[in-house]
Parts: C-alpha cells; structure tokens; sequence
C-alpha cells in the first residue's frame, strides 16, 4: 500500500482580507497620543541638556549621553511619522501641525518627507516603481548590465561605511535642507523646507547664543548623527532582508508588498517602545492609518501576524551584507553570491 503523501500546511496569511482586519484599529487615542509626545519630548530634552552639562566633566561623557538622547530624537521622529500618515490624532490639521514643529527638530521638512513616504508605500515592492522614498537596490541583471564606474558607485553607495556612516548625516543635515526633484509637488514642498530651515536657523541661533557655538555643536551634531544612523539602519532591515518581496507592476498587490515585503523586527521590549514599534512594519504597511501605539494589539489578537517575516535583533545585523535584488530566485543577495552564482 502506497504511503499517503504529507499533507500540505495552509498558509495562514493567504486567502484573507487583512486590510479589512487591521483597519479596525486605526482610531487614534488622543490622551494615548499627547502621553506619547510628553513621554518623548521631555527625556529628549532633559537628555539633551544632560550631555550639555557634561561637557564640564568629559567630552566622552557628553558622547556616551548622546546615544540615549540620540535615540529618544527617534522616536521623535517615528511620531512625527505617525502624523505623516494622519495616524496620531483624528483631524489632519493637528496632525500636520504636530510633524511641522516636530520636524524642526529632527531637521525633516514635514510636507517634503510625507510627500516622499506615501510614494514610498504606495510603490514599494514593486520592481517598476523605484527609486522614491526608499533605499536604490538594483537587481542582478540591471548590476551585470551597467559600466563598471556605476557599479562601482552602487558598491560605494551599499558599503556600510556610506549607508550607516556618512550617508544618514548627509540626509538629514544637508540634503534635506533643499527640496531637488520636488517642483512637481507644487509649492508646498518648498514651502515646508524653507519654513523648516528658518525655524532651525532660529532655534540654534538662539541656543549657540546661550551656550555657545563650540559648546552646542559638540553636544547636537553627535545626537544627530547617531540618530540619524539608527533611522536608516532600521528603515532598512525593514525591507531588505533576504526573502523580502519584489515583483513586476503586473504581478504586485497591496497585501503581499505589505505582509512580505515588509520585515517584523522582534524587539526587546525598552527597544520596541524606544523605536515605537517600526518593528512590526509588516502591518504598518499594511495599513498605515494605524497609531504606532496600537500595533502590538495585533500581534496579540492575530498571533499568526508575529511569525511573518520575523526577524530578530541579532540577525538583522547580518542582513547588511545583502545588496542584490535576484529575479529569478526571488531574493536577495550579496555581492558574494553574486560572484560565486554568476
């Protein structure tokens, strides 16, 4: 008698209208909110003035308080996302107002960074639809197809040192400063870079006036540069890790994009609060509307959600080496495999 074959494991993602299901938690608690901001804001600030105070002692002191502070600036930040999306509060004009000024301090014009994000929802994982609001990956024939000195400039561009070094305080201290390649967004972009910038100039003006120009820089751009680093390290192992999704326009959907091209980081818990639940950026894109504060009642109600793409802290850091996008196998590689593969 001829032995059974192995039954086969439902998928238990497929087959359900998730935005349906995660839509139900989109309404924002206002008191929630405003604790959040209070709880964020004060520990920002009073890190802040710490790392000031500790300039008297040791500069690496002063260094050492910057990586809390540093890390308190992001989840600044992770509100001022929030509001992005009108997640935080349940009219648009305080969400708007909120990012404005929160924006100020994590030098991120609100209307240009908003703008870039929705495009960045709307297109990513889809292979013909790049290059707005996310990190540049090209595929394996596109690499194998360009003139050495591109390729050479795509290696310099993904190396760890450009990626998670320079490149974040480039971004965020420079670049954003003028709006490039946003005149087709009317004249809200610019408008909201300029209006970011003026009231930058403004705020550390008047505190180099308090404390001093040498002072000041020694105590912000620290904070800033970490914060920045920690910002794009954890945009990016929320999509480029190695069985992430990619697909042509015709063969992309909403829902897989989301639930497999987006990655659930598993945090400690001081790191999920500290970076306000991005980890589980699977259901974020799935339904954006949904406040940062509400996520971890998914995964509480929906215990099927937690083992979708789950990546740990200590295997994120392995997903650095992955550059690569390979069409035919569907995932992603690095410049290693690609040598030995091709």
């Amino acid at each position: 008698m001829d032995k059974a074959a192995p039954a086969t494991v439902a998928d238990p993602i497929k087959g359900r209208d998730w935005l349906a299901i995660v839509a139900r938690y989109r309404e924002p608690n206002i008191r929630r909110s405003i604790i959040e901001i209070v709880i964020t804001a004060i520990p920002f600030l009073a890190l802040w003035a710490a790392a000031w105070a500790a300039l008297s002692v040791s500069y690496w002191l002063t260094l050492a308080i910057a990586v809390p502070a540093a890390a308190m600036l992001v989840r600044l930040f992770l509100i001022q996302h929030d509001c992005g999306h009108y997640a935080f509060f349940k009219t648009r004009q305080t969400n708007d107002w909120i990012g404005r000024v929160i924006g100020v301090f994590t030098m991120t014009p609100y209307e240009v960074w908003r703008r870039n994000h929705a495009t960045h929802h709307a297109n990513s994982g889809n292979l013909n639809e790049r290059g707005v609001g996310d990190i540049e990956t090209w595929t394996v024939d596109e690499y194998l197809s360009r003139p050495k000195w591109q390729r050479i400039l795509y290696r310099l561009y993904r190396s760890p040192i450009v990626m998670f070094g320079l490149g974040p305080s480039f971004v965020f201290m420079l670049q954003q400063r003028v709006p490039v390649g946003q005149l087709k967004g009317g004249w809200r972009p610019w408008m909201s870079a300029m209006m970011t910038n003026l009231s930058m100039a403004i705020l550390f003006a008047v505190m180099m006036w308090l404390i001093g120009v040498g002072p000041f820089l020694m105590v912000h751009l620290p904070i800033v540069a970490i914060a920045a680093t920690i910002g794009v390290f954890l945009f990016y192992v929320q999509h480029q890790f190695e069985d992430t999704f990619w697909e042509e326009a015709h063969n992309w959907s909403h829902q897989d994009a989301a639930l497999y091209g987006s990655s659930y980081l598993d945090l400690p818990k001081a790191l999920a609060w500290v970076t306000a639940n991005i980890g589980v950026h699977h259901i974020h894109h799935l339904y954006s509307r949904v406040p940062y504060y509400r996520l971890p009642e998914l995964i509480r109600d929906y215990p099927e959600l937690r083992d979708v793409r789950r990546i740990t802290l200590s295997k994120s850091f392995g997903l650095i080496k992955l550059k690569l996008w390979d069409s035919e196998r569907k995932r992603l590689i690095s410049f290693r495999q690609l040598a030995m593969e091709y």
